[in-house]
């Protein structure tokens, strides 16, 4: 993925470890190996403003009333591993957040594209007048 945004050591990221469902036979039952990841948002200095408010756009749900993230990691069996997927994540919403949107360019319609739309407009104005009453001349 790249070097990490946030380190696995950061101040604002708290880990919980909890019990999984899935795959594991008793070893579910006995080991807490999922992972919740908590990430408070509001009190992370090393994000710019910017970049804290694209990520309350796109976490929608996965943010708090206190403004913490929290992501689930329970993909894997073993603790370690559902760790690094979840910070992993967290590091990709962080990109995600941080990358600027492009602005569109809007294109002009080339000579022949407005010929062929004007031809159109022709040939349908010629239809509806066509289908006017028919004059008897004499």
């Amino acid at each position: 993925m790249g070097s990490p945004v946030i380190k696995s050591n950061d101040v604002s990221i708290e880990y919980r470890f909890v019990r999984s469902s899935g795959p594991g036979g008793q070893n579910v039952n006995k080991v807490a190996t999922a992972v919740q990841l908590r990430f408070d948002i509001v009190q992370a200095g090393s994000l710019s403003e910017t970049v804290k408010e694209n990520i309350f756009k796109l976490a929608g749900n996965r943010i708090n009333y206190r403004g913490i993230l929290i992501i689930d990691a329970r993909k894997y069996r073993t603790q370690e591993r559902n760790k690094h997927d979840a910070l992993d994540r967290l590091n990709a919403l962080i990109l995600k957040a941080s990358a600027r949107e492009k602005k569109r360019v809007p294109s002009k319609p080339t000579y022949q594209s407005k010929l062929k739309r004007l031809d159109g407009k022709r040939r349908q104005s010629l239809k509806k007048v066509n289908r006017g009453k028919a004059r008897l001349t004499d």
